[in-house]
């Protein structure tokens, strides 16, 4: 009869993801064999499970690690205001993974310093830059793409994008050049983050034509760049994103990354692309469970977000971050997003220990029933310049005026014409302002903190729990990353010795962090 104890040994064996393992079922149970005795004589009615190796860095697309250099097709993804540090994609680069710097919100001043220390630090190593679209404001896109022309950044990820824009045209083209068979090589990368079919499709297609022409007769791109834009897709790299943090359809991944899969055989079909178009996972990808699960899916890359924003490296305040390791996975809630407010557009972020959602919520109400800053009734002025803005709609109207006037004058002309526009921009006082109170750790304003963040934070600290990464102090985004790889192999492990009939207990799936 088996035993509990040759039971465990055969499940510790199988914790050396990078050793084949076989095993053989005798009358007596189980037991561990050496491969050659598999095709043995005399071995009766034995029956011979094997279990592969499965490597952290042989997960993922081939393709995808060489167009990128990089080892393993792990993504840490680019948190805005600089949340995704420059220290956090130096630490990534250094590993052999993908970190993108969070660009968003930030003004091109630090984005260029960011560059720069970045480039200095992984001297040739791969890394990538936020590429954030906001369609009020579509001069700080171009700007932004512009800025990363100038300074060789070869890789951006494109977020919050319903449309292809003239700037990202412009970068997908530039430099674009033929081999010496033919094939059209890629100077610029773009990764779109993506969770609507629609645009997945616009991505996964060629530059519009009219976008392309217009570029050639400004200047910006050449006719053979033209010309060689139209014959590949936008994007080689669609990140599929489900339930996340920040910008959000909150789509499920089981039925997102089979319908991005679908989508892309598609266009292989329209296009006969000669380049391998790649879909990656994000959103909830927080567990070795959940690596485990999207790569089975058939997804060439996994991208995290909500579980690095605590980690050490993450460019936020320390208050932040034990909000962000306290969460559970129903912490998290839909705000009015400040760069889009008026069309509606929402981010997830979390609500424990914060009453920005709710806040955030009744200055969205407020906006749709009244057409301006003085037809609010007296009480609703009075709740908001006491609990919300705590100083004067006038005085945050002034401290919005004079920023706008550096930023983008064309604003506070069209606040003149138009008083509904103006109240916008001072609801988008608080929106702004609450994301970095947050970052900043800004204490007297704790009550007001914007923590973009998904279920996946809530996951993650649930499988940490009791471990030695449920300290801060010992979240650093690399031994995440290795933690969260190498748990994915093991029970890749697992589910092969399932399959054959191996009995697992549910104790086999708790798979802890090793430091």
């Amino acid at each position: 009869m088996q035993t509990n104890h040759e039971n465990s040994t055969i499940l510790k064996r199988l914790e050396d993801y990078s050793t084949p393992l076989c095993i053989a079922k005798t009358e007596q149970g189980w037991e561990i064999v050496e491969t050659k005795d598999i095709g043995a004589t005399g071995n009766g009615n034995r029956r011979f499970l094997y279990v592969p190796a499965v490597l952290p860095n042989e997960f993922g697309a081939p393709g995808f690690k060489k167009a990128h250099r990089v080892q393993y097709a792990y993504i840490m993804g680019d948190m805005a205001n600089g949340i995704s540090s420059a220290r956090l994609v130096i630490e990534a680069g250094k590993a052999g993974m993908l970190g993108f710097f969070g660009a968003g919100g930030l003004r091109l001043s630090k984005i260029e310093e960011a560059v720069d220390t970045i480039e200095k630090e992984l001297q040739g190593k791969s890394y990538g830059f936020n590429l954030l679209h906001n369609p009020f404001d579509p001069k700080m896109e171009e700007r932004t793409v512009e800025l990363y022309l100038r300074k060789g950044v070869v890789r951006v990820c494109a977020a919050a994008y319903v449309e292809i824009t003239p700037s990202l045209v412009h970068y997908r083209a530039k430099g674009l050049q033929r081999d010496n068979n033919g094939q059209i090589i890629p100077k610029n990368h773009i990764f779109a983050k993506i969770s609507r079919s629609e645009v997945a499709r616009a991505f996964m297609s060629p530059a519009p034509r009219d976008i392309l022409e217009d570029l050639a007769k400004q200047g910006k791109i050449t006719r053979e760049e033209a010309e060689r834009a139209s014959l590949i897709p936008m994007a080689e790299d669609i990140t599929a994103e489900a339930d996340s943090a920040g910008h959000t359809d909150r789509r499920p991944f089981v039925t997102l990354i089979p319908t991005m899969l679908a989508l892309r055989e598609e266009i292989k079909q329209k296009y006969k692309y000669a380049q391998e178009i790649r879909i990656g996972g994000a959103g909830g990808i927080a567990t070795p469970h959940a690596l485990a699960g999207a790569f089975s899916m058939g997804v060439d890359y996994v991208l995290t977000g909500s579980i690095n924003q605590a980690c050490v490296e993450a460019d936020t305040s320390e208050i932040a971050k034990k909000m962000l390791a306290k969460a559970e996975p129903h912490d998290v809630k839909m705000a009015p997003a400040a760069d889009m407010f008026e069309m509606g557009v929402q981010v997830q972020v979390l609500k424990f220990g914060t009453l920005f959602p709710m806040r955030a919520e009744k200055l969205y109400q407020l906006y749709n029933n009244y057409p301006a800053l003085d037809s609010l009734p007296e009480g609703e002025k009075n709740s908001l310049e006491k609990n919300l803005f705590k100083k004067s709609l006038s005085d945050v109207w002034k401290e919005t005026a004079e920023f706008f006037q550096k930023v983008d004058p064309e604003q506070i002309e069209k606040a003149k014409q138009n008083a509904h526009h103006k109240m916008a921009l001072v609801f988008r006082w608080y929106l702004g302002k609450s994301s970095k109170w947050a970052k900043n750790g800004d204490l007297s304003r704790q009550a007001d903190y914007q923590i973009w963040c998904g279920p996946a934070m809530g996951s993650f600290n649930e499988w940490v729990k009791g471990t030695f990464l449920e300290n801060l102090a010992n979240r650093k985004v690399v031994v995440v990353a290795h933690n969260l790889l190498r748990g994915a192999a093991i029970l890749t492990r697992l589910n092969f010795l399932a399959l054959q009939g191996f009995p697992l207990p549910s104790s086999a799936y708790r798979i802890e962090p090793v430091v």
